[in-house]
């Protein structure tokens, strides 16, 4: 048999370039982005708890809304931090292909939430903010869950619940259903994700 030329080399090199490459993006776009932290949102529900005390005792709204934007300004570098040492722990890149897609499904609803509270609280609507709070934070979970651990999009469904909830009983449950969010389901699928996914 003859030896192929140069020119067939060098096209069969080219071909198999591409198709390891065409591979490897497949297994980047297939895996999931692992770095949710255990650790981090068991912190953060004791945060939301601790939040759910102090702002039921809250006879004004402005005193309410200041409580839990106090713990919301807490526990995001905690979040933070804690992915950051888990991928540390893990050898896991933040910055991968699936930690970008994360972001990108679950960062617009945290400014969507921004937002809204801003315009709410200037209109004196502080009866909508949990249910507004509550169904974002579920919706960003529900979207980061495409490219991350499936337990996410149960956690970002029963967060949405709970904003469901929030939306037909009224401002006397708001801490309730704050308090059961941002603290309990945070604090039960922390122990979840710290026991079966790495901490």
């Amino acid at each position: 048999m003859a030896d192929r030329s140069p020119a067939v080399r060098h096209r069969i090199d080219e071909r198999a370039l591409e198709s390891l490459e065409f591979i490897r993006s497949t297994m980047a776009r297939s895996a999931t982005f692992t770095a949710v932290p255990g650790r981090g949102g068991i912190a953060m529900g004791v945060i939301g708890l601790a939040a759910a005390i102090v702002a039921s005792r809250q006879a004004d709204d402005r005193l309410w809304l200041a409580a839990w934007l106090a713990a919301a300004f807490i526990a995001l570098p905690v979040g933070i931090v804690a992915i950051w040492w888990k991928a540390e722990r893990h050898a896991i890149a933040v910055w991968s292909a699936n930690g970008r897609r994360f972001l990108q499904g679950y960062a617009p609803s945290l400014v969507a939430g921004a937002v809204l509270t801003a315009a709410l609280v200037a209109r004196g609507r502080f009866d909508l903010l949990p249910a507004t709070w509550l169904l974002l934070y579920g919706a960003g979970l529900l979207a980061g869950s495409t490219s991350s651990i499936p337990l996410l999009a149960w956690i970002g469904g029963a967060f949405m619940t709970l904003g469901v909830a929030a939306a037909v009983t009224g401002a006397a449950w708001r801490d309730v259903w704050l308090g059961a969010g941002f603290g309990g389901l945070q604090v039960i699928f922390g122990l979840v994700i710290a026991r079966k996914h790495g901490g």
